[in-house]
């Protein structure tokens, strides 16, 4: 599985996994591939804990971290905001609406709550302080998951000897990225979970690579076994980017409802909604979405206000879902289409090892087929 992006980053595999559990990054960057902490959300303090951790379990394998500083938001022109001033921009018939959904559930108002991680206002200052704590680690990668990085991320990176990645879901997006100096364009389909774009990957990754020559894309959106390496290199990308697939692992944080409920899903039980960030994000459809999907209720707000608004609710919901019906029920997480053939638990490790395997066997057939 020899490739540039290989080599760049001094891995085994050319085998990216995002996460925001740092068990399931260091697992992986153990096991061969580069584990990659999604860190949005977190405090600076919060993030010097991780990345210590995780560098203290994988050594000097390669690892990366992924920010999310989004090219269009609520607050952009001011610099971002903080949570007081995005609460106050909330309207008071969304705070109505999901109280009701929560009580129609049976969550009760007093449910636990959990303070949330970090501001998701999106204030520059704060972004600066979070990327210069990962530049402090021995992280060989940052990338920014929505949207092109701002200017003087990728010059820190490139100060720093960091490679600087961006995630793109067309090639007019992918240009301005390469155009801007990111040495890696990630170009994820329509099929894969979180935020995406309307492009499958099929269609969307030879469109970028020919669109950024020479500059290496990674392959997103529908991966998570060695056949689909296998076709995201011979469509030209010179690695993958995973997320989904982990989500089931034994090393991973998900929520056990939601594990259980993706261990049963089929791809088909997927949609792109608004209804987490508010912006288009692939997940696990529920009673939540559904209900932000009926045109009688409120739409969701703009990102990060969306974000500000339910978070609270979600905490409740996540923490009556054990013992709850309705919370069972409305509870989901970030999912790509890829959840069809995620039916069983293992470790990071064995997923990786039966990735590559896989990925020898079908270049063997390929080759056999080839030579007659």
């Amino acid at each position: 599985m020899y490739t540039t992006v290989r080599d760049m980053l001094g891995s085994e595999f050319p085998i990216f996994a995002f996460s925001h559990c740092r068990d399931v990054v260091a697992a992986v960057s153990k096991a061969g591939g580069v584990g990659v902490l999604g860190v949005v959300g977190y405090s600076p303090e919060q993030l010097q804990v991780e990345l210590d951790w995780i560098e203290q379990e994988i050594g000097d394998r390669p690892y990366g971290v992924d920010i999310l500083i989004p090219a269009k938001f609520v607050g952009k022109d001011k610099g971002g905001l903080d949570d007081g001033k995005l609460n106050e921009l909330i309207p008071d018939e969304h705070r109505r609406f999901l109280e009701g959904l929560l009580a129609e559930h049976g969550i009760s108002a007093a449910a636990e709550e959990v303070k949330s991680r970090g501001s998701m206002g999106f204030e520059q200052e704060k972004q600066r302080e979070l990327i210069e704590v990962a530049f402090q680690h021995r992280i060989k990668l940052v990338a920014n998951a929505l949207g092109p990085p701002p200017d003087w991320m990728i010059e820190r990176g490139h100060e720093e000897g960091v490679l600087v990645a961006a995630l793109a879901g067309k090639a007019e997006h992918a240009r301005n990225h390469a155009e801007a100096g990111v040495d890696i364009v990630v170009a994820q389909g329509y099929e894969a979970g979180g935020h995406t774009g309307e492009i499958a990957t099929m269609v969307l990754i030879p469109e970028v690579v020919d669109a950024v020559h020479p500059v290496p894309v990674l392959a997103a959106g529908g991966i998570g076994n060695g056949r689909q390496i296998a076709a995201a290199l011979s469509l030209g990308a010179q690695g993958v980017w995973t997320g989904s697939v982990w989500l089931t692992t034994e090393e991973a944080e998900t929520h056990p409802v939601v594990k259980e409920k993706f261990l049963t899903a089929t791809s088909s039980d997927t949609i792109r909604s608004r209804s987490r960030t508010g912006k288009p994000a692939r997940q696990l459809r529920s009673a939540w979405t559904d209900a932000w999907e009926d045109p009688e209720n409120p739409s969701p707000l703009p990102m990060p206000l969306q974000t500000q608004l339910v978070q609270k609710y979600w905490r409740r919901i996540e923490n009556s879902a054990h013992k709850s019906i309705g919370a069972e029920q409305l509870i989901n997480y970030f999912v790509g289409q890829v959840v069809g053939s995620m039916n069983d638990v293992r470790s990071v490790r064995s997923v990786v090892e039966t990735m590559v395997q896989e990925y020898i066997d079908t270049m063997e057939r390929l080759d056999r087929w080839a030579s007659g």
